[in-house]
């Protein structure tokens, strides 16, 4: 079996809905598992209104309505008539919201969050099974949340591989012999029943669950892109598509922050040798790229860019050595205030990183490590990271640039910079 994962803009309208049915019938291999996104910008909208809701802001019943809309235009798109019964079915799944939001904020605002922005996958997927059935692909809508168990981690759930897998061995591979399985990206549910969700953007991650867990022959993960690009054509002009890339070098350029691929999607694969492919949804007849354990250095340089960075550098007060115990709190902090480190450096009586601006967590970050440490930091800056470099690639992005830190192994090299 073959597991197919779809992002929001493969199915940001009726379309692409249609599009995404297209795909599916063309599909003659086998069993299949569909994985699929809230639709189009939904996720950010939804993080609007969970926003205007713990804030009390009078905006949070028009963003609702706002949503509500969106998602009945397209129904009213794809079906003829109001008697269809996923009209019922998606409006009684945005009855949770309304009762969630007639009531104060009382909870957790990372449980808040949970409940409210994981509605998006669950309405999409409804919608995505609802024209599958009507289009003739025997499709069967099933809740992510009954298979792929977490802690109560909100918004970065951890999961439970061990109770996932028994899950989805007796529940849901019998499922699986006459249908084509809907189901949802970047959620969760805990042993109370709770939603979780699994990190932005975690519908790969989802994808790579199921497949790891139906030991599945492939997983494809479909974009609006030929395949995975050296680099974002948002930065560069002229990008080039990579045929072949090892685990190996897709788990750099994840980490590192490609935004093609979850950063979590790499290891369940790996560990089962199941391939990837990244397709296009708009030329589904290319041949994308193959991300397998086959261990060739990639042909040409690859290029990411995060941009919005702050540079934080930490001193002892005292001038002593930046040493195994300072590291050890320093490290305790930035875990503390869940603040991800992209690229790190250190000296005798100094330690420096790049870290993305979240103001209000900086700020937390910085009073803290003030307590036991000098701190500077700039804002306002950009990190390039480039795999497979050379002296050309770094004078190519570095033209009228300020190098602050600047981090060098065999084949990768990190630089934070800002304009001159």
């Amino acid at each position: 079996m073959d597991i197919f994962k779809f992002g929001g803009a493969s199915v940001k309208d009726a379309a692409g809905v249609k599009n995404l049915a297209n795909i599916v019938r063309d599909y003659k291999k086998g069993n299949l598992l569909i994985v699929v996104s809230a639709m189009g910008k939904i996720t950010n909208r939804l993080e609007d209104l969970t926003q205007a809701f713990i804030t009390q802001n009078d905006e949070a019943h028009a963003i609702f309505e706002e949503i509500k809309h969106f998602h009945f235009s397209i129904i009213d798109e794809l079906f003829q008539g109001k008697h269809h019964p996923v009209y019922d079915e998606v409006a009684n799944t945005f009855v949770e919201i309304d009762w969630l939001i007639e009531d104060e904020p009382d909870n957790d605002p990372d449980y808040i969050y949970d409940q409210i922005v994981s509605i998006g996958e669950v309405v999409s997927t409804k919608i995505v099974a609802a024209w599958l059935n009507e289009t003739e692909n025997k499709a069967l809508w099933i809740d992510a949340r009954n298979y792929i168990q977490t802690d109560n981690t909100y918004r970065e759930g951890k999961v439970d591989w061990t109770k996932t897998n028994q899950i989805i061995q007796k529940d849901l591979v019998p499922l699986l012999t006459d249908n084509i399985i809907v189901t949802q990206g970047f959620i969760g549910g805990t042993s109370e029943n709770y939603t979780t969700t699994l990190g932005r953007e975690g519908s790969d991650y989802s994808a790579a669950i199921f497949a790891s867990c139906l030991d599945a022959a492939a997983l494809t993960i479909w974009k609006d892109v030929p395949g995975v690009l050296n680099a974002d054509p948002k930065w560069f002009d002229e990008t080039e598509k990579i045929a072949q890339l090892s685990y190996h070098d897709a788990i750099e350029l994840t980490y590192y922050g490609a935004t093609v691929i979850h950063p979590k999607t790499i290891k369940p694969l790996q560990n089962k040798g199941i391939p990837l492919f990244v397709r296009s949804f708009i030329q589904p007849e290319g041949e994308g790229t193959a991300i397998t354990k086959e261990n060739n250095p990639l042909p040409i340089p690859s290029f990411i860019f995060k941009v919005n960075q702050a540079l934080i550098s930490i001193f002892p007060k005292d001038y002593s050595f930046i040493i195994e115990e300072n590291l050890s709190n320093i490290f305790e902090l930035f875990h503390r205030h869940k603040i991800k480190i992209n690229t790190m450096l250190n000296s005798a009586i100094s330690f420096s990183v790049s870290i993305d601006d979240h103001p209000v967590q900086i700020e937390k970050l910085i009073k803290d490590l003030s307590e036991e440490f000098t701190v500077k930091y700039n804002k306002g800056l950009e990190l390039v990271t480039i795999r497979y470099y050379n002296q050309q690639t770094i004078d190519r992005v570095t033209t009228d640039k300020d190098i602050l830190l600047e981090v060098k192994s065999r084949h990768t090299c990190q630089m934070v910079m800002k304009n001159k």
